[in-house]
C-alpha cells in the first residue's frame, strides 16, 4: 500500500467527543476530509444545521449529532446504548471532550474538582472501554485521547484538570499495553497552548499571555487546525506500529 492511501479513512466511522468548536471540530473535519463519517457530541451541540455539521456535509461526509453531558454517568451510559443502537461498528474513537475550572488550589471546591475529574477522566475511561471492547472483538479500531502539556506539569489555578490530565497519560500508556497485541491502536495527542475557548482568560491576561508566548520557540500561539494532520495520522495505517504515544502538538513548548 501507497504512503498517500495509508492515511485514506473512507468506509471509517469516527465518533468525535467534544466537537462543536475548537480542536475537537478541526479534529472532526481533518477526518471528514480524509474520508471518515463522523458522529459528533458535544455538551451543547445543535441536533442539527450546527457549524461542524455543514463543513463535514459540505466536504461530502456524513455526520450525526448528539448531545451529551459527561459530568452525568446516566446520561452518559444512555448515550453510549444509543450510538451502539444506531452506529454498530465504530472504527475511531476521539475522546477530546473536555471542561477546566480555575481557582487557586487553597480555595478549589469540591464541585470544581468533581465535575472536572468525571468530564475528563472518568467518562474517557467508560467511553474507552465500552467502544473499545468491541474494537478488541473485531481485531481493529483506532482510539485516540487529547492530553495536555499538564499531562506533563502541573500547571497554576488548575490542580483537577492537572489530575485529569495526568491520568489521562496514564490511560493510554494503560489501554494500550493490553490492547495493542489485539489491533487497537490507543494513542494520545498533547495540545500546547492553543487559542480555543480553554486559554481565554490566559489570552487575556498580558503578563501570562507575554511569558507564555516567549517560551513558545515557533513564536506563536497554537491553532486549532494545527491538529488536523496529526488526528488523522493517528487514526490511519500510517500509524500502524504506534502504541502508547503522547504526540506533542506544542510549538515546540516542552523542548525548551
Amino acid at each position: 500500500m501507497s504512503i498517500i492511501k495509508k492515511f485514506d479513512l473512507s468506509g471509517k466511522t469516527a465518533l468525535v467527543t467534544g466537537c462543536k468548536r475548537g480542536i475537537g471540530k478541526a479534529m472532526a473535519i481533518g477526518l471528514a476530509e480524509a474520508g471518515a463519517d463522523i458522529i459528533g457530541v458535544s455538551a451543547s451541540l445543535e441536533t442539527k444545521d450546527s457549524e461542524v455539521e455543514k463543513e463535514i456535509i459540505q466536504r461530502g461526509r456524513n455526520f450525526k449529532a448528539y448531545t451529551c453531558d459527561f459530568s452525568d454517568r446516566t446520561a452518559l451510559y444512555n448515550f453510549i446504548h444509543q450510538v451502539k443502537s444506531e452506529f454498530p461498528v465504530i472504527d475511531i474513537l476521539v475522546n477530546n471532550a473536555g471542561t477546566i475550572l480555575r481557582k487557586p488550589a487553597v480555595e478549589h471546591p469540591d464541585e470544581y474538582w468533581d465535575k472536572v475529574i468525571a468530564v475528563n477522566q472518568s467518562s474517557q475511561f467508560i467511553l474507552t472501554r465500552e467502544f473499545g471492547k468491541e474494537m478488541v472483538a473485531r481485531g481493529s479500531g483506532k482510539i485516540v485521547f487529547t492530553a495536555s502539556l499538564l499531562t506533563f506539569q502541573g500547571g497554576i489555578t488548575v490542580p483537577g484538570y492537572a489530575a485529569s490530565k495526568g491520568a489521562i497519560g496514564q490511560m493510554t500508556m494503560a489501554f494500550a499495553n493490553e490492547w495493542a497485541g489485539k489491533g487497537v491502536n490507543v494513542n494520545a495527542i498533547a495540545p500546547g497552548y492553543i487559542s480555543t475557548d480553554n486559554t481565554e482568560a490566559l489570552r487575556n491576561d498580558p503578563n501570562r499571555s507575554e511569558s507564555i508566548l516567549t517560551r513558545i520557540p515557533a513564536g506563536r500561539w497554537g491553532n486549532p487546525e494545527d491538529f488536523a494532520g496529526p488526528i488523522v495520522f493517528l487514526c490511519s495505517d500510517a500509524s500502524a506500529y504506534m502504541h502508547g504515544s503522547v504526540m506533542l502538538v506544542d510549538g515546540g513548548w516542552m523542548g525548551r
